[in-house]
């Protein structure tokens, strides 16, 4: 995805800005984050800097985006507020609060998981009626597709078996609780006064309360908890106790199913791109 200076931005969309954010005075690109066209902290004369992002052209970037300004009113006080959206030309531009901080550290024994926890307990809290459900979001069957084409993946698992589990997934996730559904320690940014706040929306649910803890506990693995200090953190501090054992199981089947299919058929790609670019580029000796 091209990334755009506050220079390079077409003239009709820094002005669309200036006008819902007054007068400019300096912009502070930020690179991280790969889903926008354009992400900077924007000064602004006599008023509080804001955090703006802007994505080119109808994509799902672009959807990702508007889903997170929609958001907002329902996580007031929990992510940053959206000051305005705006569709300008091909252009989607967001404003949002600018909140300076840090993102979680998630490794045993750091003081961010009390706060981690405290603010999954607000999400969980937080009904999303008009949201689409998560039951209806998760309704491909990834084991079935692995069997198909990449059946070396299945390892030693029964695919019969993990189907069965994946398919009970739906049911299993329903509810009406606000869900993230993408939860890792970049989203949770803490503020310089210790105030956590979660970013990032660009793919909110309704549904089960447990399902974004259940994220975290793969994310809790990964940053140095055992399976079982993960889940015992999850079970004290959070909503996953909700879940009785079938549903995290199922949870498990499919969230490996997912990621595994979109890591398989992302690495078979890199090879189809690199064998075309052998044929491009040859190497040479």
């Amino acid at each position: 995805m091209k990334k755009y200076r506050w220079s390079e931005l077409p003239e009709p969309v820094r002005e669309g800005i200036r006008e819902r954010v007054g007068a400019v005075t300096r912009c502070e690109e930020v690179k991280a984050g790969q889903s926008s066209n354009f992400t900077a902290v924007v000064h602004r004369d006599g008023a509080a800097p804001l955090f703006v992002k802007a994505v080119e052209g109808v994509s799902p970037p672009m959807r990702w985006l508007r889903n997170e300004a929609g958001v907002g009113e329902l996580t007031a006080d929990i992510a940053p507020a959206v000051h305005f959206s705006a569709d300008i030309e091909d252009w989607l531009v967001v404003g949002f609060e600018y909140v300076r901080g840090r993102r979680a550290q998630l490794a045993p024994g750091s003081s961010d998981l009390a706060l981690v926890a405290a603010a999954l307990d607000r999400i969980g809290r937080l009904q999303a009626p008009g949201l689409r459900s998560l039951e209806q979001r998760w309704q491909p069957t990834w084991w079935d597709r692995l069997g198909q084409e990449r059946p070396e993946v299945i390892g030693h698992w029964n695919l019969d078996e993990l189907v069965a589990w994946e398919r009970k997934v739906p049911a299993l996730v329903a509810g009406n609780s606000l869900l993230h559904t993408d939860l890792h320690p970049d989203q949770f940014l803490i503020a310089d006064d210790g105030e956590i706040r979660v970013i990032d929306w660009g793919w909110p649910a309704r549904g089960a309360a447990w399902v974004d803890p259940a994220f975290l506990v793969i994310r809790l693995i990964d940053a140095g908890h055992r399976p079982d200090e993960a889940e015992t953190w999850a079970r004290r501090n959070t909503r996953w106790a909700e879940a009785g054992d079938e549903a995290i199981t199922a949870f498990a089947v499919y969230v490996a199913g997912l990621w595994s299919y979109k890591a398989a058929t992302t690495a078979r790609l890199a090879r189809i791109a690199r064998d075309y670019l052998g044929r491009r580029l040859p190497a040479r000796e």
